[in-house]
């Protein structure tokens, strides 16, 4: 691939984004109660004045952490050739996320790995900017030499080498221009989380139910894991109204311990649930192993992989057989990078990815993964889904399409979908933005110190 800008990144700013979720429960879950969605926001800017933009998300109060750590990192970044990161991309990525002083905070987890996927994607939005593509449609055109280069293979080549990732992408390159023109046609299908938050009551949770069976949804995900009672009863109104020729699916967010995951979701078996996502601690590997063994005799699936940290665990969840529906997040490892080794690792141990995207950015950002997915390594959408929630897209420059259940590719949508309005970021900046000086003028919530 030719690379050849002649760009010099100038500046990397960084912005504190929130959004008063909690006000609704948008977003509640067995653990998270009163998230407030947000992200941590970068505009990088090359001297010749040209842009990309770049995000993670987060649930409100450490938000400025993630920010103090991207302005910790992004002297690896500024004065930097934007020809000298592309031509050596895999190169740059081990760089940043092994900066030898700042690596000792955690390597390749936590905050500081949550600074690298906003980095990281701000990068990607710029170089598709600069070649005039939507990311998926950069990454389907390049060769598989040039995209396994972007790779950094380091503690996983005992499970893929690049010469086999080469090979897989090869042997998945028949028919990529009929797969991408269905996409374009057809879209790549999702379920929605929208109608399930835990903090929503039985009446809304119907009403939203119905709403989405009108716009076509035939996949529904709830939230449980507080009050077992309380979970039956949900599960049986959400069947009443979907019926049971629709899909299923249940997220208790790590609150259980292993053989509490088990027993709640013997009690569930009747509703023909899919999956139980993230049943217990998204650290224990070999938890949800036992998890996903005791309940094959019902039918129902295990699935994780929005709070697992980087590549090295996704492959043990693999080498382990502790999932059957790998749902990585376009915010939480280290960006795309990353991410493309995560989908070839799948696609060698034939799991189904289905990505996480129930906050802000992750829908915008993720299709373009799956949408590659589809077309250059995995092939197919059978049992595949990205995940859907209504919220924030308006605040988006160009926000993700969905029609009829189905994600569209938007080919003039150039780079990775992460810009944020002009409005967005002057009404929701955290703590001087319009919209929280109103909030905190009516008290609504306290003023910060």
């Amino acid at each position: 691939m030719k690379i050849n800008y002649g760009e010099i990144i100038a500046k990397v700013e960084t912005f504190d984004i929130r959004f008063p979720t909690s006000l609704q429960q948008d977003g509640s879950d067995a653990i998270h109660t009163d998230p407030d969605y947000s992200v941590a926001y970068i505009v990088i800017t090359t001297k010749s004045g040209k842009k990309g933009y770049g995000m993670t998300f987060t649930l409100g109060r450490g938000n400025n952490i993630v920010c103090c750590a991207i302005e910790t990192l992004k002297f690896i970044l500024e004065n930097k050739s934007v020809d000298e990161i592309y031509q050596d991309f895999g190169g740059f990525w081990r760089k940043l996320t092994s900066e030898p002083q700042l690596r000792w905070l955690g390597p390749e987890k936590g905050v500081l790995h949550l600074a690298v996927s906003a980095l990281i994607s701000s990068l990607w939005d710029l170089w598709g900017r600069l070649e005039r593509k939507p990311v998926w449609k950069l990454l389907s055109d390049m060769t598989p030499e040039f995209l396994v280069s972007l790779i950094d293979f380091r503690y996983c080549t005992d499970v893929l080498t690049k010469d086999e990732a080469i090979e897989l992408l090869k042997k998945s390159s028949e028919g990529k221009g009929k797969r991408e023109r269905d996409l374009l046609d057809s879209g790549y299908p999702c379920y929605t989380t929208a109608a399930g938050w835990l903090g929503y009551s039985d009446e809304k949770m119907i009403e939203l139910c119905k709403k989405y069976m009108n716009k076509g949804f035939n996949a529904f995900k709830i939230k449980i894991g507080q009050n077992l009672e309380s979970d039956i009863k949900r599960c049986k109104l959400i069947r009443e109204i979907i019926g049971y020729d629709n899909v299923l699916m249940v997220d208790s967010n790590q609150i259980f311990d292993v053989q509490q995951a088990i027993d709640w979701m013997t009690e569930l078996k009747d509703f023909n649930i899919l999956w139980i996502e993230e049943p217990t601690s998204p650290d224990d590997i070999l938890g949800h192993a036992k998890i996903a063994e005791a309940l094959k005799k019902y039918g129902i699936k295990v699935a994780s992989g929005e709070m697992i940290c980087n590549r090295v665990v996704f492959k043990q969840f693999m080498q382990a057989k502790a999932f059957e529906y790998c749902q990585v997040d376009s915010a939480r490892i280290g960006g795309v990078n990353e991410l493309l080794l995560v989908y070839l690792m799948a696609r060698k141990f034939n799991i189904k990815v289905c990505p996480h995207a129930g906050g802000v950015g992750l829908s915008e950002m993720i299709q373009h993964l799956q949408f590659w997915d589809y077309v250059s390594v995995s092939g197919t959408k059978e049992g595949r889904y990205i995940e859907y929630v209504d919220q924030q897209h308006e605040q988006f420059v160009h926000p993700a399409i969905v029609n009829n259940a189905h994600y569209f590719p938007k080919m003039s949508s150039y780079g990775f979908n992460t810009e944020l309005t002009d409005d967005c970021v002057r009404k929701f900046a955290y703590s001087n933005g319009e919209k929280w000086q109103k909030l905190f003028n009516a008290n609504v919530f306290p003023r910060p110190s």
